[in-house]
């Protein structure tokens, strides 16, 4: 039951690196991919943490507490921790 589970969470880590390969612009073979440059690979990884582990944003302005008349910019960030 232990190797049906593993296999299948490959299986599926592979769909997603070819998936995120994809957007970027990298082709992929099938099986060994040491011909890609570190930038290609970089960018691979990259596109994945950024599917796994998104970073919102939002700001907003408002009227600044000590000075009348002005403007402040407030932007929050959240991660998925």
């Amino acid at each position: 039951m232990k190797g049906e589970f593993t296999q299948k969470g490959k299986e599926a880590m592979e769909r997603f690196k070819v998936e995120s390969a994809n957007e970027v612009g990298v082709n992929l073979k099938q099986g060994y991919n040491g011909d890609l440059t570190s930038r290609q690979a970089g960018s691979i990884g990259g596109q994945m943490v950024k599917k796994m582990c998104p970073v919102h944003t939002s700001s907003f302005e408002r009227d600044c507490r000590t000075a009348v008349g002005h403007c402040v910019r407030i932007l929050y960030t959240a991660e998925w921790t």
